[in-house]
């Protein structure tokens, strides 16, 4: 039962983070399917418990819209690389498929960034050229920075001075 209300919950946060509120109809319908392919994977099983939710923690850190919809467009892509092993004949795993897709397909932006982040990651920092044009790079990062905290902080002022707390 848990298991139940974790894939609908993850489903309804990816389609409201992705503007498809008005889908909520598709979410409804998509629960009969889900359904269906918990049993396929037997998802009542007891260790499916063990070691608590796999998407649903990592979601709550990531609060503003545009964070949402980077992680959010990784767990889709997760969910439709596990339904590419599962039986494409069962009208259930085609309908949330094709849902995922186009959820995926809204969130293209998202995808790019998940890859700026992955090669970031494979940047060589001992390299000296590396090095160099990071050197060469770090006064207007530090720029960008300030710039993003000081809109931040423009934005909570200008909170404070509306809000009649």
């Amino acid at each position: 039962m848990a298991f139940q209300t974790y894939s609908l919950f993850v489903l309804s946060v990816i389609m409201i983070s992705f503007g498809h509120v008005e889908n909520r109809l598709n979410l409804l319908q998509l629960q009969g399917d889900i359904d269906k392919l918990k049993a396929d994977f037997n998802s009542s099983h007891s260790d499916v418990a063990d070691g608590g939710p796999i998407f649903t923690e990592r979601l709550s850190s990531w609060t503003e819209r545009n964070e949402r919809r980077i992680i959010l467009s990784q767990i889709i892509s997760m969910y439709l690389k596990m339904l590419e092993n599962t039986d494409r004949s069962k009208a259930h795993v085609r309908n949330i498929a094709e849902e995922l897709h186009t959820l995926k397909e809204s969130l293209s932006d998202g995808s790019k960034k998940i890859e700026d982040l992955k090669d970031l990651t494979k940047l060589q920092m001992s390299d000296l050229k590396i090095q160099r044009k990071a050197v060469n790079e770090l006064f207007s990062v530090l720029q960008k920075l300030g710039d993003t905290s000081s809109s931040h902080k423009r934005k909570r002022r200008q909170f404070q001075r509306l809000c009649k707390c």
